[in-house]
């Protein structure tokens, strides 16, 4: 079977169950990949794990999966408990944080609205559509909750005490993002960065962990990456 297809379903997955897909999966399946009824793929969700599953229908604009074995149980997906908070940017750049975040094993990302953002709309079903197919293709189970766009202000007033948030500063005399035990986020201000006054705000939230990523000053979407894969990368033995 050729593993490197898979395809989320929100269905219920249990053998010999026929799940209907998207309209989007259909032409997918029948335009983009030339497969055909009775080809092999998988289908997964957070919920049932990854099944082995057989094309039962396709035609223009709907196709059906036939739930056969299970490939994978939901218990076997091990995510770190980490949140991406990111200053709104440019749509492209968006896309990427979406996509990257997804592929790195975010739970949940939260768009905010910062006095040097690019926008404050986003289209929320096209960046789920983007997180769904990162998860497909980096092996993921679940799907992150993509919240929609609120105010900074907004967004640290309501913040859970119990996970400390990591800010990414410019110039901040702090140490790297590091690894640790328990619920984590990183937050990651605009093009221009966090205005003075942003800054005095997070700095006076006792869950804001200042970080700095190094000397260089990097671009709002790479600032995500490195900030994300720091905060997951094994502490080094001493």
């Amino acid at each position: 079977m050729p593993r490197s297809i898979r395809l989320y379903a929100p269905a219920s997955l249990a053998a010999g169950a026929i799940v209907p897909l998207s309209p989007d999966q259909a032409h997918y399946l029948g335009s983009v990949m030339r497969l055909a009824a009775g080809a092999e793929i998988a289908v997964f969700n957070a919920r049932d794990g990854e099944w082995r599953a057989r094309i039962n229908s396709l035609r223009r604009g709907a196709a059906a999966l036939a739930i056969e074995t299970a490939l994978r149980a939901p218990t076997t997906e091990q995510l770190p408990d980490l949140w991406l908070v990111f200053a709104l940017l440019k749509r492209q750049a968006t896309d990427l944080v979406i996509q990257k975040a997804t592929e790195l094993g975010v739970a949940a990302i939260f768009p905010v609205i910062t006095m040097h953002s690019l926008g404050e709309r986003i289209n929320l079903a096209r960046l789920e559509a983007i997180a769904r197919e990162a998860a497909e293709q980096s092996e993921r189970l679940s799907l992150p909750e993509i919240r929609a766009p609120q105010p900074l202000s907004d967004l640290l007033a309501g913040w859970p005490r119990t996970r400390r948030l990591v800010a990414a500063i410019e110039r901040a005399a702090a140490p790297p993002p590091a690894a640790g035990e328990g619920p984590t986020a990183l937050i990651v201000g605009p093009e221009g960065g966090f205005a003075p006054a942003e800054l005095d705000d997070l700095r006076a939230r006792p869950f804001v962990e200042p970080a700095t990523l190094g000397p260089r000053i990097l671009r709002a979407e790479t600032a995500a990456i490195v900030g994300l894969a720091l905060l997951q990368a094994a502490p080094r033995p001493p």
